[in-house]
């Protein structure tokens, strides 16, 4: 078993650089929170939002699920944790942006295309939130090989959501008043590059190009 001391180190050089006398960052966020951008990304332990974009704490509300999803808007749904995390982000914290964030190499969108969990289990009906993506890339793109159907899904499913997040009624109103802006990005951790979402052309376009390119 995995020794926890280098978790302990990681908390001690935690509490140095953000409790330190020099740097009390909490001093100023222990009495609440104002992020400006929620991120719903992907519980990968490799896609860790506030890492990517140098966020600090208190700067960024993130959701972490399998494959960055958002199921429809649903007012019977009990136990609807991203529903929840979006109301209390959007109509409590009133955050101005909203990020879908993929990725390359999205271990759950493979499973999807693949169909290879096991049927009826937690996680193949989660992963059905994306069948509609999966369906496109197998209408629009079925000469391709597997990889490249696995990627065109990748960025498709970030559609899927962010169709969706429209579907909750106190979203699409923000929106519509312009004060809520919804983004589809898209980190392609082979690279390094980030892509984002171009409603004008419908496509990705990248954002910030890998290094060698530069």
């Amino acid at each position: 078993m995995n020794s926890v001391e280098p978790l302990l180190e990681g908390f001690r050089r935690f509490q140095q650089n953000y409790f330190s006398t020099e740097q009390n960052l909490y001093e100023s966020l222990r009495h609440g929170q104002q992020p400006a951008t929620l991120v719903i990304g992907c519980c990968d332990s490799r896609v860790h939002p506030p890492a990517l974009m140098s966020s600090q704490p208190g700067e960024m509300f993130v959701v972490r699920n399998v494959a960055n999803l958002v199921p429809p808007y649903d007012a019977a749904n009990q136990h609807a944790s991203v529903a929840a995390a979006l109301e209390f982000a959007v109509l409590s914290l009133n955050v101005e942006r909203i990020i879908v964030m993929g990725h390359a190499g999205c271990g759950g969108i493979r499973a999807l295309m693949q169909r290879s969990t096991a049927v009826d289990s937690a996680l193949s009906r989660w992963l059905d939130i994306a069948a509609p993506a999966r369906d496109f890339v197998y209408r629009q793109h079925a000469g391709e090989s597997g990889a490249q159907q696995i990627r065109r899904c990748e960025q498709a499913s970030i559609m899927v959501s962010l169709n969706n997040l429209l579907s909750y009624p106190w979203i699409a109103e923000r929106v519509d008043r312009g004060q809520l802006v919804l983004d589809g990005w898209y980190f392609d951790l082979h690279d390094g590059a980030l892509w984002g979402y171009d409603a004008a052309s419908k496509a990705f376009i990248a954002l910030v190009c890998p290094l060698h390119n530069r």
